[in-house]
């Protein structure tokens, strides 16, 4: 199981374990983790699943498709490294990993 540290906009931090080829999202509603409301699913439709990836993790991570990018229009606080949780697919790189969920989803 890979480990994913969730931190919320308070400081708090939550780390579930996560099967690998699940998305952090999926996680993260498994896990009942605060901040993430994931209204389309995982679709990439809206940006309810926003979240701030750790800059040491920003490699491993990757950039964001461009449909990606074209949700991350309608965050709250988009910042140069947000993400959609729901495009992150957990893998055995990733253990360890610390996102941070924005003060409220858009």
């Amino acid at each position: 199981m890979t480990k994913i540290n969730f931190v919320d906009h308070s400081g708090e931090t939550r780390t579930v374990d996560v099967e690998n080829g699940a998305t952090v999202m999926e996680a993260a509603i498994r896990n009942a983790v605060p901040g993430i409301e994931a209204e389309c699913g995982g679709a990439c439709a809206c940006a309810t699943c926003h979240v701030y990836i750790d800059e040491a993790w920003s490699d491993k991570v990757g950039k964001p498709t461009p449909m990606e990018e074209d949700m991350l229009d309608f965050g709250y606080d988009v910042r140069p490294n947000s993400r959609l949780s729901c495009q992150i697919k957990v893998s055995d790189e990733l253990d360890g990993l610390v996102v941070s969920t924005p003060e409220r989803q858009a």
